[in-house]
């Protein structure tokens, strides 16, 4: 018997913001899988198991999703905010492509409300018009893809949300990027560092590129950059929706 899964965003963090069709899916999954932070956020009970891995294991943990579905479970993958925004949906048909045996599963994706989102509702209406998301991770990319992309999305005038800004491994490539940004954009353009929203420890700074630095952001924060008619407006932020 073939089972079934399913890639589910948990959302930015709050529990409330978990969608309802997510919530049915691990209600009915004989097994959750995923990295060990979002996996945590799941109650245990009798007859679930779960599975927690290290975030650098993606592959792994779909072919494992894939083999226990095959088997007949109901797996439910679990990601933060939505699983096809950087997160477990692509890692999923990229190990389904690698293991053809595997591609009668039932998959499906649902999704979640992002930490950009969710960010940006808490600033204001920051990306009310065109805007782009970059990872600036090298992780799975080069250092010169993601600058080269950090140009041209500054030239074109989009407003930016930036996923996974900092970490201990990479602490110097959001300097990097407010420099390129700053010299794109000019210093007063309005930027905002999310950090942790929807939890306990969400904190929003509103400043200037000419304010901002890269101590502000950790893998927490994102960051979100408005473009050439971002104002605000009272506490809030927001970039208006007419042509430019």
């Amino acid at each position: 018997m073939t089972g079934t899964l399913v890639v589910a965003g948990l959302g930015p963090g709050d529990a409330a913001l978990i969608t309802p069709e997510v919530t049915a899916a691990l209600a009915d999954a004989t097994d959750v899988i995923g990295y060990t932070p979002y996996v945590a956020r799941i109650p245990g009970r009798a007859g679930l198991r779960l599975h927690a891995t290290d975030n650098r294991v993606e592959l792994a943990r779909a072919t494992h999703a894939l083999e226990l579905a095959a088997a007949g479970c109901r797996v439910v993958v679990v990601s933060s905010g939505d699983p096809g925004v950087f997160a477990m949906a692509s890692a999923v048909f990229e190990a389904a492509e690698q293991a053809p045996h595997l591609a009668h599963v039932d998959i499906r994706i649902l999704p979640g409300i992002t930490a950009m989102l969710a960010a940006a509702a808490r600033a204001g209406a920051p990306l009310g018009h065109d805007f782009c998301i970059i990872n600036l991770s090298d992780n799975l990319k080069p250092w010169e893809v993601i600058e080269r992309r950090l140009r041209l999305a500054a030239r074109a005038d989009f407003a930016m949300a930036f996923y996974n800004p900092r970490s201990a491994s990479r602490p110097h490539q959001l300097a990097r990027a407010l420099d390129i940004l700053r010299a794109e954009c000019g210093a007063e353009r309005l930027i905002i560092f999310a950090h942790a929203v929807t939890t306990p420890d969400e904190r929003l700074v509103v400043t200037t590129l000419a304010e901002a630095r890269a101590d502000m952001a950790d893998m927490r924060t994102v960051v979100l950059l408005g473009n050439a008619a971002t104002r605000r407006v009272g506490p809030y932020v927001y970039t208006p929706r007419h042509a430019l």
